[in-house]
């Protein structure tokens, strides 16, 4: 049987990427309505990282209750885990600059952990 904290962080995790699919979807039509440089674009998608992480963290502090800021880097930890998978499925294996993975792993982590304070 799967723990009661396992589930809450594996709920927590579906609805940061819920989250995520909505703001992607919103950054989609924005550059399909406004043409917008792919500065812009690259920008918009770290804000849709540090945000859903953020609400993520905040969620997961909100219903574990204790030790917040730890839960909060682990929903930002998993957030990023998951996206690095699935973007190594996709790419057939890791293509981005080391610099960036890292960049991407500390904006989802230190969100996620934020989140978990402000909770």
């Amino acid at each position: 049987m799967v723990s009661n904290v396992t589930w809450r962080l594996v709920r927590t995790l579906i609805i940061t990427y819920i989250i995520s699919a909505v703001l992607l979807s919103a950054l989609a039509f924005a550059l399909y309505r406004f043409r917008l440089p792919e500065s812009q674009i690259a920008l918009g998608v770290s804000a849709v990282y540090i945000l859903s992480c953020l609400i993520g963290g905040f969620i997961a502090g909100k219903t574990i209750k204790s030790r917040r800021f730890l839960w909060g880097l682990a929903v930002g930890l998993l957030y990023f885990a998951l996206l690095f998978l699935m973007s190594m499925a996709q790419d057939g294996g890791i293509t981005d600059s080391t610099v960036h993975i890292l960049t991407v792993l500390g904006m989802c982590s230190l969100s996620g952990m934020a989140g978990g304070m402000l909770s």
